[in-house]
Formats: C-alpha cells, sequence, structure tokens
C-alpha cells in the first residue's frame, strides 16, 4: 500500500510539472520574460520548481545546471571570500567600514551596478542622511518619495524638477500635512467587491496605480482598501464561507496578529485550522506533513472546495523562501488559494507572475518609507470569478481615501474647538500617517506618534490662512498630479524604473555578507562558542532579505530579543523582534529542542495557540533603500555582545527598570 502512495505522488508531481511548464511557455507578460532571461544567468531563480521539483526528473536541462552552477558559486565565494578563516572575539578589531566596503565590493562587483539605488536614496530620501537612523525593521513599499513631502507640505520650499534632484543641505522646515486621509466603512465585502465605488477620484487613481505595480488585471480582479493587513485578514475570514469550505491551511513559521484574527473568526464559523510545519535547523517546509493536508485522497471530493489555503510566499521573518508550487497543489486539490504579499519587497510580484498562478484572493500592504506607522493601509484583492462564493455579512476595516483638501475643510472648520482632536480621529475622517517624516521605529512607540498627529496637526493648522491651504492644494495638484485620473507615486515609479533584477541583486550581496560576518562573531576564550545564532537559511543564492537571529553570551544564555531591540534603539537601529513557531524537530535534534523552544507568554501575554511553544527572535529586515553603511553598522552593534561587562551592565540595567515596583504599607 505505501509502495502504491508513493507512485501516485510522482505521479501527481510529474502531472504538475507538466502542467507548470506548459504554462511557462505561454508567458505574455514582458517583466515574466525578463525574469526568465533572468533566471537562466543565475540571478533571480525560479520559485516554481525549486525546493520541490519531480525526483523523477533526473535529465536537467542545460540553462537549470548552469543556474543551480552559480547559486553555488555565489554561496561558496561568499563563504570563502568575506573574512577567509578569521573570527572576531572583540568588537574592537572589526575592520573599518572602509577596508569592510572595499573588501565587499571586491567579493561582489555586480553590488556597483545597482548606483541608482544610491542616488535615488541621496536625492529623493536624503532625510537618512540627518537622521542617521538605519531602519531594519520592515519591509514595505511605499506609494511616495520623501521628495514629494516637502512640496506637499511646504508650497514655498521646492526641489529642481529633475529625476533626481539636488538634495538640500538641511533638511527643510515642513508642516505635517498628511497626503491623504482615510474614512472608514461599514457594509459587506462581497458588495464592495461587486459594486464598491471609489470614494474619491483620489482612490480611484490609487487603486490603478497599485493594481499596475503589482500587475494584476482590472478584468479580473476587484480590490478595496482596509486599515491595516490584520483588518484585511479578518474581512476575508467573516466572509469566506468556512461552514461549507470547513479547512483553513496556513503556512506561517511565525507568530502572526493578521492570521490569529483570521483564526478566531473562522473557528467561530466552525472551521478546521490547521497549520504547515518547519524542519529545524533551515525551517523549510515540512513537505510530507504539507502534502497530507493539502492533497485531496479521493479523486471525487476534489470538484468540491476544500477550504482556504493561505500562503504567504516567503517569511517575513527568516528570509526563508517557499516554492510557488504548493499554490498549484492546492487548486489541483479543491482549495481556494488566498496569497500572502505583505512581505513581498519591490518587484517580487513581476516574479510571482498571475497568469502563472492565478489566487483567488491576495493582500497586500503599503508603507510609508521608513515610517512610524508600519501598517499603513492595506489592499484586499480577490478574483472576480470567486466572488459568488462569498457571503453577505457587515464588516467593519474597509476604508475609503480623502483627498487633502477635504481635511484642510475639516480641520479648519473645528479649529479653535475643544474636541477639534477627536473630531479628527473619528471613524469618518481619521488621518493617515503616510506623509509624516519618519521618526523612530515600528516598536514601542506607535500609540503615542498617531496620537501627536491628530492633535498635533490641527494645532499646526489654526494659524493657516485660506489662500495658504489653497496655495498648498495647488501645490499638491501641480506637483503629485500628472492629469486627471493619475496621481505620481513616485515611489513605486522608482522601484519600476529600478526594475526587478537590480533590486533583487542588491538586497542579495547585503543580506548574504551580513550572515556570514555574524557567523564570524565568536566569544573569546571559550573553544569558539558562537555570539550570535541564525535561524533559517543562513547563506544562499535565493534567500530573503530578512533574517531572524538570537544573541547568546559567553555561558550559552540568550540576550532577551526585547534588550536587544531597545539597546539597538539606542544604538539608532530599528530592529524587530517576534516568535517562531510551528518547528518540527527530528528525533536527532532533540537536544536543539530541549535547548531552544521555549513557552510564549512569559511577558504576561496571554496567548491561544495550539503548541504554545516557539523561539522568540530578534528580526532585521533590509528594505530596497538599505546600504552597505546600514548592515556595517548592525554587525558592530552585535559585536558588542562579544564583552561581557557590557552585556551583565545592560541586563542589570534593564532588569533593574523593569522590575515591578511593590508599595509596603
Amino acid at each position: 500500500m505505501e509502495t502504491n502512495n508513493k507512485e501516485k505522488e510522482v505521479e501527481d508531481n510529474e502531472k504538475i510539472s507538466r502542467s507548470m511548464t506548459e504554462e511557462k511557455r505561454k508567458m505574455q507578460s514582458p517583466s515574466l520574460k525578463e525574469v526568465s532571461q533572468v533566471c537562466l544567468h543565475g540571478c533571480c531563480p525560479s520559485p516554481f520548481l525549486s525546493a520541490h521539483e519531480p525526483q523523477s526528473q533526473s535529465k536537467a536541462s542545460k540553462p537549470t545546471s548552469t543556474s543551480a552552477a552559480c547559486r553555488r558559486d555565489f554561496a561558496s565565494k561568499t563563504t570563502s571570500s568575506i573574512f577567509p578563516n578569521t573570527q572576531f572575539t572583540n568588537h574592537e578589531s572589526l575592520p573599518s567600514v572602509q577596508e569592510s566596503l572595499a573588501e565587499f565590493t571586491k567579493v561582489y562587483p555586480q553590488y556597483s551596478d545597482t548606483y541608482q539605488v544610491d542616488q535615488i536614496r541621496a536625492q529623493e530620501y536624503f532625510h537618512l542622511s540627518f537622521s542617521n537612523h538605519t531602519c531594519l525593521d520592515y519591509l514595505g513599499i511605499g506609494l511616495f518619495s520623501y521628495s514629494q513631502l516637502p512640496k506637499h507640505d511646504s508650497p514655498t520650499y521646492r526641489i529642481a524638477s529633475s529625476s533626481f534632484p539636488a538634495p538640500p543641505q538641511s533638511p527643510p522646515p515642513i508642516l505635517h500635512i498628511p497626503f491623504f486621509g482615510v474614512s472608514y466603512k461599514t457594509g459587506s465585502l462581497k458588495t464592495q467587491l461587486l459594486h464598491g465605488e471609489p470614494t474619491s477620484e483620489l482612490e480611484s487613481a490609487i487603486r490603478k496605480r497599485i493594481m499596475s505595480f503589482l500587475n494584476i488585471s482590472e478584468n479580473d480582479y476587484s480590490l478595496v482598501f482596509t486599515a491595516n493587513k490584520t483588518s484585511a485578514f479578518k474581512l476575508l475570514a467573516e466572509s469566506y464561507p468556512f461552514h461549507s469550505n470547513r479547512k483553513l491551511l496556513t503556512v506561517y513559521d511565525y507568530e502572526s496578529e493578521a492570521v490569529e484574527a483570521m483564526t478566531n473568526s473562522s473557528e467561530k464559523k466552525g472551521a478546521k485550522v490547521m497549520s504547515a510545519e518547519f524542519s529545524w535547523p533551515r525551517l523549510r517546509i515540512q513537505s510530507s506533513s504539507l502534502r497530507k493536508m493539502v492533497v485531496s485522497k479521493e479523486k471525487k471530493k476534489k470538484k468540491k472546495k476544500r477550504g482556504l489555503f493561505v500562503f504567504p510566499l516567503h517569511s517575513r521573518m527568516t528570509g526563508a523562501r517557499y516554492p510557488y508550487l504548493w499554490m498549484s497543489i492546492a487548486q489541483e486539490n479543491g482549495w481556494h488559494v488566498l496569497v500572502d504579499a505583505c512581505a513581498l519587497g519591490p518587484k517580487d510580484m513581476d516574479s510571482f507572475g498571475l497568469s502563472l498562478v492565478r489566487p483567488d484572493f491576495l493582500i497586500c500592504s503599503f508603507y510609508k518609507v521608513f515610517g512610524e506607522n508600519p501598517s499603513g493601509f492595506a489592499c484586499l484583492v480577490a478574483k472576480k470569478s470567486a466572488l459568488s462564493i462569498l457571503e453577505t455579512s457587515t464588516s467593519s476595516g474597509m476604508v475609503g481615501l480623502i483627498p487633502s483638501e477635504k481635511l484642510f475643510r475639516t480641520v479648519t472648520e473645528s479649529a479653535g474647538t475643544d474636541t477639534e482632536g477627536d473630531q479628527l480621529a473619528t471613524p469618518s475622517s481619521v488621518l493617515v500617517p503616510v506623509a509624516v517624516p519618519a521618526q523612530v521605529s515600528q516598536s514601542g512607540r506607535l500609540q503615542q506618534v498617531k496620537t501627536y498627529q491628530q492633535t498635533g496637526i490641527t494645532e499646526k493648522l489654526k494659524g493657516l490662512e485660506t489662500t495658504e491651504i489653497s496655495e498648498s492644494e495647488k501645490g499638491i495638484e501641480e506637483d503629485n498630479v500628472k492629469e486627471k485620473g493619475e496621481i505620481e507615486c513616485r515611489g513605486l515609479d522608482q522601484m519600476d524604473s529600478l526594475g526587478l533584477v537590480t533590486i533583487s541583486n542588491r538586497a542579495r550581496c547585503l543580506i548574504n555578507w551580513l550572515v556570514n560576518a555574524l557567523l564570524k562573531l565568536h566569544h573569546p576564550n571559550t573553544k569558539g562558542i558562537p555570539l550570535v545564532r541564525i535561524y533559517g537559511p543562513k547563506i544562499k543564492f535565493d534567500r530573503g532579505p530578512a533574517i531572524a537571529f538570537n544573541i547568546f553570551d559567553w555561558k550559552g544564555e540568550k540576550v532577551e530579543p526585547v534588550l536587544v531591540q531597545k539597546l539597538a534603539d539606542r544604538s539608532n537601529i530599528s530592529l524587530s523582534y517576534g516568535f517562531l513557531q510551528n518547528i518540527w524537530f527530528a528525533d536527532k535534534y532533540q537536544q536543539d529542542k530541549d535547548k531552544f523552544i521555549e513557552a510564549k507568554g512569559t511577558d504576561g501575554n496571554k496567548r491561544k495557540d495550539k503548541n504554545g511553544t516557539g523561539i522568540a527572535v530578534v528580526t532585521a529586515a533590509l528594505g530596497f533603500l538599505a546600504n552597505f553603511h546600514d548592515i556595517y553598522k548592525l554587525w558592530f552593534f552585535v559585536a558588542q555582545f562579544l564583552d561581557a561587562d557590557f552585556v551583565e551592565k545592560e541586563r542589570w540595567r534593564y532588569t533593574a527598570l523593569n522590575q515591578k515596583t511593590i508599595e509596603v504599607l
């Protein structure tokens, strides 16, 4: 019986492979053709058949062999050429940033070809140079560039209108007026997707631009805006027919607030929730387990939809990329497919290719570049042919986009009243912080910044004359609107001009250098005990631009991720921390399981999770504007933990500041 099952599995693999090969031959999109050509040269390997290519295909084509050899050469060069046969046991012994950069460019000469990113960073995001703050806590995509902000907020401040305008010598004074706001909607998601009209011409233009950037056809898909990613997941769960399609299957190696919201909503409707597992230590998808959950045992059941398959394409925390073939397997076996594209880097949708995999639903979010609100607003995209299966239910979380002049009108009408801050924060008119300069990272200060925006902007507008407001609106219209029905989203325009190859090559060089450099840090006088443990993929050609790691002291005890984050923030570096979960350990890794796995909720929070265990980690993510100085700064910061006195002093300080004071009566 076991032999028959293996034969059937091989047969299914061959069938899916032939189907995918045929689809790839039919590619019409210019971006997909570009990706295919790039793949042949090993610059952007196809995720369709990578880790789950059928074993029966023993003969590999020459282009595939060339691509595989290129990937191996890249990893080998990284390992052998960057600090070869070297261990750093003292942060003072690290080479200087200039020396490291010189060696970096020798190992990765292709990095020099990405100089356009440095030009864009210097000219369009010049505030980064003034702030001296390194933001490594997001994988976001901004609609607008920072250089549009001064032109928006201060009509008297202007930059030359060239492709790469000269930056000012110092940051200009900026009045924090947003590009647009949002109005919350309560209603049926299905009705909104079928018949919803844009709230404004601005919303229509932005919707059109986003769908174009994502390579999504308006003839095949509908889009609604939501308040954030969590709202999008919850909305879909509330509308999806879990009473008949009773299963929810998710593929996440980390704890996600959005997935938890979807899980809670689906369970209330009677859904059976399942999660993929990830094999230790590389945290790859545990294929045999996932296949058993995805593949239908009976062919007759394939005609009936089994439930919702939620697939994130790659891990936001570890940078592990997942083969897109899993979506095809799910579709073949009667699942509706939801693609979570929130963690995708700029232009990654070009390699995704909706002509190859046509998901039923897609969720993505857009962040203000280095913004103080990491949630931004999100987009829920649904295939029109799948709308009929949604239930009509009343839900909240959908939003419309309000032009800035309407915000000005609302503020000036209420200026001078005691409740003006509250009026700005009502559900009918809430400011979106998409155009406010970045202050800090996402952790711990989100609510404080939001309050500042909602109340502080009103105070600043009190003294603004009507003529000044009109002049500001005029400047906005001239600078950011190309023609009627279009809006200039320079952030997206820049990514389109750079293209997938440039952005991917740059991120690949930076993240692999960082991984290698962190692994070179070892405690002194301890027989080479490493300072850093990296979870998931390490040096790898096609890994994503994110890394999950922990720091251990000379005794082998983990430094609390929240402490690492706080100390990094003190050094003007924004990091995140999260919780890896759904980890599967083979018997031979039982010792690792006992050492690394910890219980959730040790911080006092109540968590509802079936296994309740995982690994708390520090995470760093490289946005498309990241440069070598950013990753060197992180490396130098981490190296400080080689000093045992530094670690003990900061641990003591952290414990003292966070211990509870008990009043004795």
